[in-house]
């Protein structure tokens, strides 16, 4: 339906240069268009019609497809129609790319509704579901709302899939970056897996937010 408007924005060496950073996607369901272009046809269409009959169409054939049913989300100001949308979504997600690239700021105006949204999330049994459910902790629940609990639950996730260790890599240098006293426990006793451990700590060791004292008791705790 808007597969014109985005095929008007295609770069064709963009897409190449995306294709290369999402290996799960076929080159040929990449058109090439940057994502802000992407976010600014969302913001111009996500009350129309025509974006609620988009919306509903799923699954789609292109990425940038893909991203512009998750921007239209993101400009729900309920929660609860951002929620029902998520949900049907999430299934549909095929690529980490956008799976990360879409936070409805409206889920921040409801964390405990959120959290129950987070529960059945992690333990789905689709890759980017529950990557989405990380990120969500991440995104909203590593700040003033962080509780030890919520890293637990992360730790707690145990999967093969590279995007779900990655993830879980990610959420705890971030959370070592903002609750260091209160998550380093994970890394100390060997919470995750070692090839997860070891990346969490290789990220955690890369940010500015990381003292130079707790970056060198990390380096100690490779495994």
């Amino acid at each position: 339906m808007f597969t014109k408007q985005l095929f008007d924005l295609q770069d064709i060496a963009y897409g190449d240069f995306q294709a290369k950073l999402m290996p799960t996607i076929d080159r040929s369901a990449i058109i090439g268009v940057r994502t802000p272009a992407i976010r600014t046809l969302a913001r111009q269409v996500a009350k129309t019609d025509e974006a609620r009959t988009f919306i509903s169409q799923l699954p789609h054939r292109y990425y940038e497809e893909n991203n512009l049913h998750a921007f239209i989300i993101e400009q729900s100001r309920d929660f609860d129609e951002a929620l029902r949308l998520t949900n049907q979504f999430l299934p549909y997600i095929d690529n980490w790319a956008t799976c990360d690239s879409f936070t409805p700021k409206v889920f921040g105006k409801h964390p405990d509704e959120l959290l129950k949204a987070v529960d059945g999330w992690i333990v789905s049994n689709h890759t980017y579901t529950i990557r989405y459910a990380i990120r969500m902790l991440m995104a909203f629940f590593l700040d003033e709302r962080f509780k030890p609990e919520y890293a637990q639950m992360v730790a707690a996730v145990k999967s093969e899939e590279y995007y779900i260790k990655m993830m879980i890599a990610w959420y705890f240098a971030t959370a070592l970056a903002k609750q260091y006293d209160a998550t380093v426990g994970f890394i100390r006793n060997r919470c995750l897996d070692p090839w997860t451990h070891n990346k969490a700590i290789q990220k955690a060791i890369e940010s500015y937010r990381v003292s130079n004292e707790q970056k060198e008791e990390l380096r100690e705790l490779k495994v």
